[in-house]
């Protein structure tokens, strides 16, 4: 457990660093910019955000139901006031501002709802033995939780997050016991009306086409994404030096958010985005290791939640920025510019910490645990 966690904090603080020097690097030419400025104020305080949640015992969450309650109302209160006096940009009404400092209430929300579903699972994983208690604990009564937060989340629009935290509510409920024929019929009509939505939305639709058809689009709606891959290609295999890009000088948009990963690319190389994705794998390889070694099953799946999103949302940006995903607004975690996406994912990390610090000295097998083997299970008492 000592090797994982180190090298999940090697990993997470090699990413936070390298996130600073590409903002230093893109805000050269932008005297003005506040990226310099701010990420290290968010990131100190999202490390010590991390090192108090890693200090306090995760399994004091599960014995306080009222207060993982407050957690995911006050989540659902922040989404509602996004509605009423949200900031928008560029067509999307997704933050919340005051002084001149701006938040996402859907950074959140995502932990909220991981810590909600975990404490489901845990407390009402008895009643997912026969198929029909199974259905109603296991999928029904979920998705009343559920369908809130991505409505709302949905109507922001922000089509990524919500695709994001529906397939990581998907995965934490099959890890809970839920049976996965019953989360493969939602999961279809969901893909299917996303499918139609896309169809109906002229912004959307031309994504899509520009995803299929990247050269016929490079001027218009997959500017972003060809340009992002100019600069991969033109970085090579060892870049062209730290603050020589190119395509920072306004060419692809976002490059300190969505797609920063593309800078890193052009100025450091093949070298450098080879080992960022290496630290992601890690990341998800150490959570993984941490969610099976859990000492009950709140923490199994807290920690695999976190570890999903984490690993999914980092797939997802890197998708898109290469051009094997169409466009999607999602940032790079630990790396890209936004306070409530770093001090959240931080927080996060901090939460897979504690669940490593109370793991048991032994993998624990749990009723109908993915990571457990059959021949266990029947050992141990339901």
């Amino acid at each position: 457990m000592k090797a994982a966690t180190t090298i999940l904090c090697a990993c997470v603080l090699g990413l936070l660093a390298l996130g600073m020097v590409m903002l230093f690097s893109v805000s050269t030419l932008k005297p003005e910019a506040k990226y310099v400025l701010m990420q290290p104020v968010w990131g100190g305080l999202g490390l010590v955000m991390c090192l108090l949640a890693a200090m306090v015992d995760y399994r004091r969450l599960k014995q306080h139901p009222v207060l993982i309650g407050m957690l995911f109302g006050l989540a659902l209160v922040l989404l509602g006031l996004v509605w009423k006096i949200g900031i928008t940009r560029n067509g999307a009404t997704r933050w919340l501002g005051y002084a001149g400092y701006n938040m996402q209430p859907s950074e959140f929300a995502k932990i909220a709802l991981i810590i909600l579903l975990a404490w489901w699972g845990d407390r009402f994983q008895k009643r997912f033995a026969k198929p029909l208690p199974n259905l109603v604990w296991g999928l029904l009564l979920p998705a009343l939780l559920i369908a809130p937060v991505l409505g709302l989340i949905f109507k922001e629009p922000d089509w990524g997050t919500t695709i994001l935290l529906a397939a990581v509510c998907g995965i934490l409920l099959y890890l809970a016991g839920t049976r996965w024929y019953y989360l493969l019929l939602p999961a279809v009509a969901g893909a299917y009306a996303m499918f139609l939505m896309i169809s109906n939305d002229p912004v959307r639709g031309h994504r899509w086409e520009a995803y299929r058809h990247p050269e016929k689009h490079r001027d218009g709606a997959g500017y972003q994404t060809y340009q992002a891959m100019i600069a991969l290609g033109s970085g090579g295999v060892a870049g062209l030096g730290l603050g020589n890009g190119r395509q920072k000088l306004g060419f692809v948009p976002e490059h300190h958010t969505d797609f920063i990963f593309s800078v890193i690319g052009e100025e450091l190389g093949l070298i450098a985005t080879t080992t960022v994705l290496a630290a992601y794998v890690a990341i998800v390889l150490g959570g993984i290791y941490i969610a099976w070694r859990a000492s009950d099953l709140f923490g199994m799946l807290l920690s695999a939640g976190i570890t999903c999103l984490i690993g999914v949302q980092a797939a997802i940006n890197m998708g898109v920025v290469t051009g094997a995903l169409p466009n999607k607004g999602l940032a790079l975690p630990f790396i890209s510019y936004g306070g409530s996406n770093l001090v959240l994912m931080l927080a996060c990390v901090g939460l897979l910490w504690s669940v490593a610090r109370h793991a048991a000295d032994e993998p624990v097998f749990f009723p109908d645990n993915p990571f457990g083997a059959a021949e266990a299970l029947a050992r141990q008492p339901i």
